[in-house]
């Protein structure tokens, strides 16, 4: 019998994370405002957050939380199929549909949840799947559980993609689905949605895009930069960044939908959103498509924060969005910058392999339309003094 403790691969996993600069721990805010948070010993502007809105505070989402809570109770006490699908379930994605011009939706629990289970029951073991190389993780699981043939294309890059889909159509594959971001979550960067989407009519693909980082932010209306694209047959948004809320969202055709309704695992089998969730993701639908002016101020700071993380002498890539990495290669490295700006009370978290390829750590920065010029100046200002040390 072996001499070596039974939980011996645990420390030899986590020694190897220290040693490599890619240890995680889970550090407790308290949310301060819009941007604001402090932690155990000082206030510090958040440019870590999603709520690219500002709406997880606005008082007409928390009412409409509490008024939920009020009248339906804490929690849907069920699975959707059982009892915990309420009035007010089917009312939200009946507005979801109809709002963003689909035929119909159906509200999932997380955007992971969401990612991971759908594309494991639209794909099987006969199927081929081709990923975007800088896919989400809960695309590439979702990809990886179904059990079919799973692939990349090289980021952002149609012409590798069509050469894969015209090798594949000779193939005896039952389906094939093509995966990709709208605004990917990392680099800030788009896809080219227009050319996915002709290729997989050319090639009879399925697409499915995730929306996530863009719903709410761009796009006419707010409405995402999946909006008006014709050819995509799936679109995941979330509920969690630009909504300032929970959960998440499928636009769909009507037999999609029944059909996730009845094998999506993801959905069947967990307890529905509570009513509060529900009640602050409606309000936040009814929110976005009028706050243009909000989304031109996050504009503003998008170009502002840019152009001075050039200046203070880093790379952002080819980001075109609210997310900003500001490159810095390794991880010991991308840890001691995101502490001195943190000791100088800016929240700006460290990301490393194995969520970025190895040699790219960064820190990501995340904008909202509530940052204010000062407070963006201010981080500017350190970042240079910091980078000329």
């Amino acid at each position: 019998m072996s001499t070596t403790p039974k939980d011996h691969f645990i420390d030899e996993a986590l020694r190897k994370r220290k040693d490599q600069h890619r240890f995680r721990e889970l550090t407790s805010y308290q949310p301060k405002g819009t941007t604001e948070v402090l932690d155990d010993r000082e206030e510090l502007v958040n440019f870590s957050g999603n709520d690219y809105l500002g709406l997880s505070k606005h008082p007409k989402v928390i009412n409409r939380a509490q008024d939920f809570t009020e009248q339906y109770g804490s929690g849907a006490t069920a699975s959707r199929l059982i009892s915990g699908t309420y009035t007010i379930h089917n009312k939200l994605e009946q507005k979801i549909a109809h709002t963003f011009g689909w035929e119909a939706a159906l509200v999932f629990n997380s955007g992971f949840q969401a990612n991971s289970t759908i594309i494991s029951t639209l794909a099987n073991r006969h199927s081929l799947i081709l990923a975007d190389k800088l896919s989400h993780n809960s695309l590439l699981n979702g990809s990886l559980s179904s059990r079919a043939s799973f692939r990349r294309f090289a980021h952002n890059d149609t012409a590798d993609l069509e050469s894969q889909l015209s090798r594949a159509v000779d193939k005896d594959y039952d389906r094939i689905i093509v995966i990709t971001e709208s605004l990917f979550s990392m680099d800030g960067d788009r896809s080219d949605l227009e050319a996915i989407a002709k290729l997989c009519k050319k090639y009879d693909a399925w697409l499915f895009v995730d929306d996530a980082h863009a719903v709410g932010v761009w796009g006419t209306n707010g409405l995402g930069l999946t909006h008006g694209v014709s050819g995509i047959d799936l679109v995941l948004g979330t509920c969690g960044k630009a909504f300032g809320a929970f959960g998440a969202f499928l636009l769909c055709s009507s037999k999609m939908r029944d059909y996730l309704i009845n094998f999506c695992d993801g959905f069947i089998y967990t307890t529905a959103l509570p009513p509060a969730v529900i009640g602050a993701v409606e309000a936040g639908l009814d929110l976005i498509p009028d706050l243009s002016e909000r989304r031109n101020r996050l504009y503003t700071n998008i170009k502002r924060m840019k152009k001075g993380i050039r200046r203070a002498g880093f790379q952002v890539g080819n980001t075109e969005s609210q997310i900003i990495p500001i490159m810095v290669g390794g991880e010991e490295q991308t840890l001691e910058l995101a502490t001195a700006l943190e000791d100088a009370g800016f929240l700006a978290t460290a990301i490393r392999p194995p969520t970025v390829p190895k040699g790219s750590a960064r820190i990501r920065i995340t904008l909202s339309s509530a940052h204010t010029k000062e407070q963006i100046d201010q981080f500017l200002t350190t970042l240079d003094q910091l980078n000329n040390e």
